[in-house]
C-alpha cells in the first residue's frame, strides 16, 4: 500500500513538503573523521542550483559499500550545511557527531549520500483545511482544522527519510511511493519528525518513539498494529484519521458534493485503470479538489490511522476509529 497525504496538527507550522522542481546537483562528496578523538565526521560536497531560492539537503549513510543506506543520522547530531541551504557553492560542510550515535568510522565501507532537492516550506505547500461538519453516510462528523500536504508523498521524499525506495513504478522519483505497509507509514512519519526536530506522534508500547529502539519484528505481524499508540499532543507528522481524510477528500467546508474529489468528471482528477496506462503518475498532474489538494481520487490508495470498523451512529467530534480490531483503514 502507498503512503499518501500526511498531516501536521495546527500547532506545527514548520516542516517538509513535497518536491516538484528540477533537482539541484551535488558532486564531489568526501568525508573524513577528525583526528582529535572526538568522533566527529566532516562531510564535504559541492552544490549547484539556479532555479530556486534555496534547497533541502539530506544525508544518508551506507555501511556496506553503498548497497543499502541504513544510517539516517538524527537531526540533533548534524550541523553545518544540512537541511535548508540558501546558497550554492563548493566545499559545503556537514558535521556529523558520529560518537553520539555510538558508531565508529569505517573508511572502507561507509558511503555518504547527499541528496539535494528544491522545496517549499510546509506552510506554503500545504493546505489549511478549516474545520467543519459533514455527513459520512451514517452520522454527522465534526473535524477540527488541520494542515495537510497538497500532494501524495513522493518516492524521493520517502527515499530521503527511509533510505530505500520500495515503489514498483520507479523511474521518476516524483511519482507517489507505493508498496508501503501501514507500519512503514508509521515509521516514516516518526523518522521525518525526528529529522525535522518535531515531537514524534507514535510510540511502540514502552519502547518510545524512536524506531531505532523498537524490538526486532515489531513490523512483521499485522497483529502488532495494536502495540502502537498515538500521542495526540505531539506536533510531528502523522497519518490522517479516516474521517479527516474523508472530510478533506470531499473538499472540506468548500465541498461542492462532487462524485470524485474535485470533479464529477473522473478523468479530470484521477488516474485509474482506464487512463493511467497501468502505472502511477507524477503527483499533482491533474486538477486539485476544492481545497487545492491533488490525487485524493486515483493514482494510489492511502493509509489512515484508524482501525477498520463500522461507523458509529450519533454525532461524532474528531473520531479516531474503533479501539480494537484486526486491520487498519486504507
Amino acid at each position: 500500500m502507498p503512503l499518501k497525504h500526511f498531516v501536521l496538527i495546527m500547532a506545527a507550522w514548520i516542516g517538509l513538503a513535497a518536491v516538484y522542481a528540477t533537482d539541484p546537483e551535488v558532486t564531489n562528496v568526501t568525508a573524513a573523521q577528525r583526528t582529535d578523538g572526538s568522533k566527529i565526521v566532516d562531510i564535504w560536497y559541492d552544490l549547484a542550483f539556479t532555479d530556486t531560492d534555496s534547497v533541502y539537503i539530506s544525508l544518508l549513510i551506507s555501511e556496506d559499500g553503498g548497497n543499502n543506506y541504513t544510517i539516517n543520522p538524527a537531526a540533533a547530531n548534524l550541523s553545518g550545511d544540512i537541511r535548508y541551504v540558501a546558497q550554492p557553492g563548493t566545499a559545503k560542510n556537514v558535521i556529523w557527531n558520529m560518537g553520539a550515535e555510538s558508531r565508529d568510522f569505517d573508511a572502507n565501507n561507509f558511503v555518504f549520500f547527499i541528496q539535494a532537492y528544491s522545496f517549499v516550506p510546509f506552510s506554503m505547500n500545504s493546505v489549511l483545511a478549516q474545520g467543519g461538519t459533514f455527513n459520512n453516510g451514517t452520522s454527522d462528523v465534526t473535524i477540527s482544522s488541520l494542515f495537510i500536504a497538497k500532494f501524495e508523498v513522493t518516492q524521493l521524499e520517502y527515499l530521503s527519510v527511509m533510505g530505500t525506495n520500495p515503489a514498483y513504478f520507479s523511474g521518476n522519483l516524483n511519482r507517489p511511493v507505493e508498496r508501503v505497509s501501514w507500519f512503514d507509514a508509521i515509521e516514516y512519519c516518526n523518522r521525518l519528525s525526528m529529522r525535522d526536530g518535531l515531537i514524534s506522534c507514535y510510540s511502540y508500547t514502552s519502547y518510545g518513539t524512536n524506531p531505532n529502539n523498537w524490538p526486532v519484528g515489531w513490523n512483521t505481524s499485522d497483529a502488532n498494529h495494536s502495540n502502537l499508540s498515538w500521542n495526540r499532543t505531539a506536533n510531528g507528522y502523522r497519518l490522517p484519521t479516516e474521517m479527516e481524510w474523508m472530510f478533506v477528500a470531499k473538499g472540506g467546508s468548500y465541498s461542492q458534493n462532487f462524485s470524485y474529489s474535485g470533479s464529477n468528471i473522473v478523468d479530470s482528477v484521477a488516474w485509474y485503470a482506464n487512463n493511467s496506462g497501468g502505472r502511477t503518475h507524477v503527483v499533482g498532474e491533474l486538477l486539485a479538489n476544492e481545497l487545492g489538494i491533488y490525487d485524493m481520487s486515483g493514482n494510489v490508495r492511502e493509509w489512515c490511522w484508524d482501525i477498520f470498523g463500522d461507523y458509529p451512529t450519533g454525532i461524532q467530534i474528531n473520531p479516531i476509529g474503533p479501539s480494537i480490531g484486526t486491520n487498519r483503514v486504507r
